[in-house]
C-alpha cells in the first residue's frame, strides 16, 4: 500500500477527504448508494471498511468518457438524458481489505465520474462512490495506485422510507391473476382462489407461490401485456401521493410479492426508482424459465426482512408501509406507521389488524400528515 495517501469517505457527510502527510489536502462532495451500506453482491449498497486503490483506469481519455466493463465506449454530453447511471471520465477501482468487503472487486465497486452530477451530495448511487467529473479528474491525478481508502459507515439517521405494496394498492389488479387469464378459465379460478387465500392469511405464501407458478408458467409476451395493465389500472390518487411523498422527504420503495419486470413500467410511470419484487426469468425464445424462488417476498415474513435490511443499511428517521394484504400487515411491528388499504379489495384480517386504515389515496395532505406524525382520526 502506498504510504502517505489516504482517501476517507464519510457516508454521513457524503464527502471524500484526500489526506496526505496526515493532513486534508482536498475535499470533494460525493454520492454513495441510495440503498445505504452493505456487502452482499447484487444489493446495490456501498461497502464500508478498509480498501486500496487497485487500479486507475481512463488516464488520457476526455472528460465525459463512458466506460462499460472498464472499457471506454464513447462520450456522454451534458444535454443527453440523465436517466441512465453511467460510469464516466475516470475510474479508481477498489479492492476490499476486510473479510466483510473482500468481494468488492467482484461487485465492481469504484470511485467514478457521473452523468448525475445534480445528485452529488446525497445518497443516489447503485453502490459505487460518484464524484463530479471535474473533481474526478483532479482526484485521479493526485492519487497513486495502492493508496489507502477508508469508507466510514453512517452513524446519523437521515431520510424517511415509504414502502408500498403494488397489487391491489398502487394498481387495481393482482398481476398473478392477470397472468392466469392466459391459461384458461380453470387455471384462472384456481389461481385467484390461491391468491385470495394467501392475501387473507389462510395459506402460507411460499406454498401458494410455487403452486401458482407451476400452473401458469407465463411467457414473456404475456408478461409484457400484464405490465401494460398495471399502468392502465393505477389507483386514483397514487401519482399525486408519490409526488407528495418525495416532496416531503420520503423515499418511496415498492415492496411486492409480484414480479419485478411486470412492475417496472408502473414504477417508472409513478416516478419510483426503487423496486423490491420477485425476479422472473425467460429463455432466449421468451419462454418461462423460472422465478426467484429464494426472493424474500415469496414467503410470509419476507417483507419484514427487506424492511429490516433497508433500515439497517440507511438508518432512516422514519419508516412506513402501505398495503392491502396479510404479508403487508405482518410488517406493522417493523415500521413506525402501517396503513392498511381497502381501496381495491377489503381484507377483513388486515382491516381489523391495522392501526390505520384508508379506502383511497386521494386525500394526499392528510396522508402525509399521518405519515409524519400520526393522526388518531385514521385509527
Amino acid at each position: 500500500m502506498t504510504q502517505g495517501f489516504l482517501l476517507e469517505v464519510s457516508v454521513d457527510d457524503q464527502r471524500l477527504d484526500l489526506v496526505a502527510a496526515k493532513r486534508v489536502v482536498a475535499s470533494y462532495p460525493v454520492s454513495t448508494a441510495v440503498k445505504g451500506v452493505g456487502f452482499v453482491k447484487g444489493s446495490y449498497r456501498t461497502p464500508v471498511g478498509r480498501f486500496r486503490v487497485l487500479e486507475k483506469i481512463g488516464g488520457g481519455e476526455p472528460s465525459g468518457t463512458v466506460f462499460r466493463g472498464r472499457v471506454p465506449v464513447g462520450i456522454w454530453h451534458p444535454h443527453e438524458t440523465p436517466a441512465a447511471d453511467l460510469v464516466l471520465t475516470r475510474i479508481l477501482r477498489l479492492d476490499g481489505l476486510d473479510p466483510e468487503n473482500a468481494n468488492t472487486m467482484e461487485r465492481c465497486i469504484y470511485m467514478h465520474g457521473t452523468n448525475r452530477e445534480e445528485l452529488i451530495g446525497s445518497p443516489a448511487s447503485h453502490g459505487c462512490i460518484r464524484l463530479r467529473n471535474e473533481d474526478m479528474l483532479e482526484l485521479f491525478e493526485r492519487v497513486p495506485e495502492g493508496a489507502e481508502v477508508v469508507i466510514h459507515p453512517p452513524l446519523r439517521r437521515r431520510g424517511k422510507l415509504m414502502f408500498l405494496d403494488c397489487d391491489s394498492t398502487l394498481s387495481a389488479i393482482e398481476g398473478i391473476d392477470e397472468l392466469a387469464h392466459a391459461c384458461g378459465a380453470r387455471v384462472y379460478a384456481e389461481v385467484v382462489a390461491l391468491t385470495n387465500a394467501a392475501m387473507n392469511g389462510e395459506v402460507p405464501l411460499d406454498e401458494v407461490f410455487s403452486r401458482r407458478m407451476e400452473l401458469i408458467r407465463p411467457a414473456q409476451a404475456v408478461c409484457e401485456r400484464v405490465a401494460a395493465r398495471y399502468v392502465e389500472t393505477i389507483t386514483p390518487g397514487a401519482a399525486e401521493f408519490i409526488a407528495a411523498l418525495k416532496a416531503n422527504g420520503w423515499l418511496p420503495v415498492i415492496l411486492s410479492g409480484g414480479f419485478a419486470p411486470l412492475i417496472a413500467p408502473l414504477a417508472s410511470e409513478l416516478g419510483i426508482a426503487q423496486v423490491e419484487a420477485v425476479p422472473l426469468h425467460f429463455d432466449a425464445g421468451g419462454n418461462y424459465a423460472g422465478y426467484g424462488e429464494t426472493y424474500p417476498t415469496t414467503r410470509n415474513g419476507g417483507k419484514n426482512a427487506v424492511i429490516r435490511e433497508w433500515t439497517q443499511a440507511t438508518l432512516p428517521l422514519r419508516v412506513a408501509m402501505l398495503g392491502d394484504g396479510v404479508s403487508d400487515l405482518e410488517t406493522q411491528p417493523e415500521v413506525d406507521v402501517f396503513i392498511g388499504f381497502g381501496g381495491v379489495v377489503v381484507r377483513p384480517r388486515v382491516r381489523d389488524g391495522a392501526k390505520y386504515w384508508i379506502d383511497e389515496l386521494t386525500d394526499v395532505r392528510l396522508l402525509i400528515k399521518l405519515l409524519d406524525g400520526g393522526m388518531d382520526e385514521f385509527a
